[in-house]
């Protein structure tokens, strides 16, 4: 009887080594990467990534901004095209017909 209960405690002890050798391995190096220097400058790379992107996508709505500001300075039909679309102007002499909303 004395050898059973010998050998309850060793798997008792095993067990406890086996679980504070998965948390040696496993949440600790996780607990401490995950302060570390390097997850920050991963993020911070995420982030850089993404601004840039989004500068590009801003730069070229700049780009086309400033192509319809000079169209608008330059060109009298686009001038004419944004009065009668925008602003529903219309010639001297034009009927307007307003027939409402198209379904």
């Amino acid at each position: 009887m004395r050898r059973d209960t010998r050998s309850g405690k060793n798997w008792i002890l095993r067990g406890l080594a086996a679980v504070l050798l998965a948390v040696t391995f496993g949440y600790v190096p996780y607990h401490l990467y995950a302060r570390s220097g390097y997850a920050r400058y991963r993020e911070l790379r995420r982030d850089w990534a993404a601004a840039q992107t989004r500068n590009a996508r801003l730069r070229a709505e700049n780009e086309r901004l400033a192509r319809e500001v000079e169209a608008l300075r330059t060109d009298p039909r686009v001038l004419e095209q944004v009065a009668r679309t925008d602003m529903g102007w219309v010639r001297p002499g034009e009927i307007l017909f307003d027939f409402g909303e198209a379904r």
